[in-house]
C-alpha cells in the first residue's frame, strides 16, 4: 500500500492510494477493501465511487482500476486499455486542468521490458499533469529491495527511459533514505518495494 500527496498545476492537493489486492473476486474481500478505502479520505480511490474505470484480463490473472471520488470534479475525455488487463490510462480534467492517470500492473515475467514498452508507446501522452501508479514488479534501486543484489540490464534500461521522460518517484522524493517494502516473498525471503507512483515534471 502506498499513499501519495502532491500538488499538481491543479489548485488542490490530490491524495492517491495504490493497492495491490491480488484479486477482488471474493465478496468479503471486496467489502473489506471498500471499507478501508472509505476511511482513508483520498481524492482518487475514495467512497462514493461515481467514477470507476477498470481493465481486467480474460483469465483473471491481471486487472487494474482507477477509482475517483465523486467529490472530485473529474471530467472524462479518453480511456485506453490493454487487452490483458495490465494497463489503464484515463485522460480528463479536474477544475479545468488536464490530467492523465495511468495504472500499470506489470506481469511477473519481463516486467522492466513491459513497462519500458508502455512508456515508449505513451511518450506523447505524458505532460506536467501525468501520474503513473501501480505495481511495476521490479525494484528500481538497491534501496527498494532488502537483498542488495544489483539491478539487471533490463532494469537499467527502464531507469534510463524513466529519466528521459522526467518522471520522478514520489515516494523516493519524499523519503530519500527510507527502506519501506510493499512485497514479501515467503519462498525467497526478500522484501521489495514494487508499488510505484511517478509524476511527470
Amino acid at each position: 500500500i502506498n499513499r501519495f500527496l502532491f500538488k499538481t498545476a491543479i489548485n488542490n492537493h490530490l491524495s492517491i492510494i495504490t493497492l495491490n489486492v491480488k484479486g477482488l473476486y471474493a465478496p468479503i474481500k471486496r467489502h473489506r477493501v471498500a471499507d478501508w478505502i472509505r476511511k482513508q479520505k483520498t481524492s482518487i480511490c475514495l467512497r462514493g465511487w461515481e467514477k470507476v474505470f477498470h481493465d481486467n484480463g480474460h483469465d483473471r490473472k491481471a486487472g487494474v482500476a482507477i477509482l475517483i471520488s465523486d467529490k472530485i470534479d473529474f471530467k472524462m475525455k479518453a480511456i485506453k486499455k490493454e487487452k490483458e488487463g495490465h494497463y489503464l490510462m484515463i485522460k480528463g480534467s479536474i477544475q479545468e486542468e488536464n490530467i492523465t492517470i495511468i495504472n500499470i500492473d506489470a506481469p511477473n515475467m519481463g516486467a522492466p521490458k513491459y513497462i519500458q514498452q508502455i512508456l515508449t508507446d505513451i511518450m506523447g501522452e505524458i505532460d506536467g499533469n501525468t501520474i503513473i501508479v501501480g505495481d511495476f514488479n521490479t525494484p528500481l534501486t538497491s534501496m527498494g529491495r532488502s537483498s542488495r543484489q544489483k539491478t539487471n540490464k533490463a532494469t537499467e534500461i527502464l531507469k534510463e527511459a524513466i529519466e528521459k521522460l522526467d518522471l520522478i518517484d514520489i515516494f523516493r522524493t519524499l523519503h530519500p533514505k527510507k527502506s519501506e517494502y510493499s512485497f514479501f516473498s515467503s519462498a525467497q525471503k526478500p522484501y521489495d518495494r514494487l508499488n510505484r507512483c511517478r509524476k511527470s515534471i
